[in-house]
């Protein structure tokens, strides 16, 4: 996956992290929970506050909370 992966980035962190508010998440967590997930390849420096935004926004309409 890549920073560009939004959908399927959320879809992961659906899974991995199913009790979290998306909302409630700080950008650094998200930011070191995505580098962390398996599959996860894309360069960790090309990654920025809109590209977390945008990964926040998918990850809660994944969400079911």
């Amino acid at each position: 996956m890549k920073w560009t992966d939004t959908r399927d980035i959320a879809i992961e962190l659906c899974e991995a992290y199913p009790d979290v508010d998306p909302m409630k998440v700080r950008f650094t967590d998200l930011y070191n929970w995505v580098v962390a997930l398996p599959g996860f390849d894309d360069d960790p420096k090309r990654s920025g506050e809109k590209v977390l935004e945008a990964i926040q926004m998918a990850w809660m309409d994944e969400y079911s909370g």
